[in-house]
């Protein structure tokens, strides 16, 4: 069996050590770097099936380098989990949105660490399958276009910039268009059942959406005591 590919963007020497003889203790393959250019520079050459990425580097911040990723037609869909010792709601929900898959918080736990990269490894290999599946397919709804394929979103004659959170509870309405989906679905969809923040997650994103849709937003709607749904008609 092919072993797992990590790569770890830190810019601590002794974290990147650690990290690499516990994930090669669990069976992996890794490479660390210290700076985004080296980093950056190797993920054109090979890509991983898995990043790790610290928040406080040289040249740049990791939000940045997670913004790269996901702009990436290449390298959008390959998982990352911010490491860091920034512990506030404010700085999860900034990695998350920006488009992490998980944020675990230093110092960590080496079984914590292992069992959460496993878990997110085995929830992106499905939305990778489910992606390729609906490749190039777009759906409409009350003068919306949304292409998953080309990560866009077409409101009337004007493209609308989404986060990559954004994106994702989009595709989940999209494929499931009329049915309410609970706040703990959306949550588990989209952040993960490794996820320890507050269901508020979701209203503030959804608010965020329909400001962005401005007079379609109700396209949204929101269903009491449940959570959401899309209305296409």
């Amino acid at each position: 069996m092919k072993k797992q590919l990590v790569y770890m963007l830190e810019s601590h020497g002794g974290v990147r050590d650690h990290v690499e003889s516990v994930l090669k203790n669990a069976g992996m393959d890794f490479e660390g770097f210290d700076t985004p250019k080296a980093f950056r520079e190797a993920v054109k050459i090979k890509q991983p099936d898995m990043v790790l990425l610290a928040l406080m580097l040289t040249e740049e911040d990791g939000i940045s380098v997670l913004r790269w990723l996901r702009r990436q037609h290449t390298t959008d869909m390959i998982p990352v989990i911010i490491l860091s010792a920034r512990s506030s709601e404010y700085d999860k929900v900034e990695g998350l949105d920006a488009g992490a898959d998980d944020y675990i918080t230093k110092p960590f736990g080496n079984m914590e660490l292992v069992s959460r990269i496993r878990a997110v490894l085995r929830r992106t290999a499905g939305c990778k399958n489910c992606a390729a599946e609906k490749k190039h397919r777009d759906y409409f709804a009350r003068g919306l276009r949304f292409s998953p394929d080309r990560h866009q979103l077409i409101c009337g004659d004007r493209e609308v910039a989404i986060s990559q959170k954004e994106f994702d509870l989009l595709c989940m309405f999209f494929e499931n268009p009329g049915f309410a989906l609970s706040r703990d679905k959306l949550l588990r969809g989209v952040w993960g059942y490794e996820f320890d923040g507050e269901s508020r997650t979701v209203d503030v994103h959804i608010n965020g959406l329909r400001q962005k849709l401005a007079g379609t937003g109700a396209v949204i709607e929101t269903v009491r005591g449940c959570g959401y749904k899309l209305t296409i008609e």
